[in-house]
């Protein structure tokens, strides 16, 4: 619970509210004691290593989407691409003359991270990002396009139309028109956007599909960098279950991160070292603050179903007997 929300509650118990047990105030006082006492357990919602790890690992999976993406449809070369080589060529060019990095986002106009970006990148196909396709209805009559066009290249679209609205497909012909130009039949598997990857890579093994597993093991085939990341995230995951040790392990864990050529996992052990006695005490203490943090949720939960509709020894009875 914030600690302006337990302030303001305890402030509108005292004003007039039947509090004369405590029970209330007493609830809301351990909320707030424990909000303030993160040395008791690493609170993963508010810890800046533990924040967002999902969309750090996306964003690694991306940024080597360019190798592992090559079974999948074919980038789009447009305007997006041509700008992303134009902006690599300009940053390089300013940092081979020595121009600093600052500089280089005040000439071109861009924001000091996007100039990183560019500049840690050795080749601007990297840069380039897989395509991002969403599931559509021509997904199931995939199969069926790909053998029909080898079979026959220059078979009309109108006749592919025709056979799988046969086979049951309730879509338009501009649907499949686009889903062909996209090059999402010839391609040697369907189109796997980067945070779906990272979701198959995050998840447990032993709850891993076999087309998940094949798509892992495909990327680390292609990537060395996702055959490194996909070992990490393991090894940091078997880190999770509180033992001694652990804080041991972590620091190894932490330089074979940093040896990788791996830069969003990089700034994420950053994250870990700024507050190393939190992620120690939380990977080898049995301790944790869970049911705090369940119960907080529900409290909000109740006061914000009940904003400007009840009163307040309503939201009393309904926190104590919740």
């Amino acid at each position: 619970m914030d600690a302006e929300v337990a302030g303001d509650m305890s402030h509108r118990a005292a004003g007039g509210a039947d509090l004369a047990d405590g029970a209330l105030a007493k609830f809301i006082g351990v909320l707030t004691w424990c909000w303030h006492c993160r040395w008791f357990s690493l609170r993963l919602d508010r810890n800046p290593g533990f924040k967002d790890s999902t969309k750090i690992s996306a964003a690694q999976v991306a940024e080597h989407s360019s190798c592992w993406a090559k079974a999948g449809p074919p980038p789009a070369e447009g305007r997006q691409a041509a700008t992303t080589r134009e902006r690599w060529q300009q940053v390089h060019a300013l940092r081979e003359r020595g121009v600093g990095l600052l500089e280089c986002a005040r000439r071109l106009n861009l924001a000091l991270n996007t100039v990183k970006r560019y500049d840690r990148v050795a080749e601007p196909e990297r840069l380039i990002r897989a395509p991002k396709y969403r599931p559509t209805l021509v997904d199931p009559y995939r199969d069926h396009l790909r053998r029909r066009r080898l079979e026959n290249p220059a078979v009309p679209v109108t006749h592919l139309l025709q056979e799988i609205r046969e086979l049951g497909y309730s879509g338009s012909s501009n649907l499949l028109v686009r889903y062909i130009n996209q090059g999402r039949v010839e391609a040697d598997r369907p189109a796997l956007s980067p945070r779906r990857l990272a979701r198959y890579l995050l998840t447990r093994p032993d709850h891993v599909k076999n087309h998940q597993r094949e798509r892992i093991e495909a990327a680390r085939a292609v990537c060395h960098e996702m055959t490194a990341l996909a070992d990490l995230i393991h090894g940091f995951a078997a880190l999770l279950d509180p033992a001694d040790g652990h804080a041991a392990l972590l620091s190894t864990w932490i330089t074979s991160a940093q040896a990788e050529d791996l830069p969003h996992l990089h700034a994420f052990t950053r994250g870990l070292e700024k507050d190393r006695a939190a992620v120690d005490a939380a990977l080898t203490l049995p301790h944790h603050n869970g049911g705090t943090e369940g119960v907080n949720n529900k409290t909000k939960l109740i006061k914000r179903q009940m904003y400007g509709r009840a009163s307040f020894p309503l939201l009393r009875h309904r926190i104590l007997l919740g």
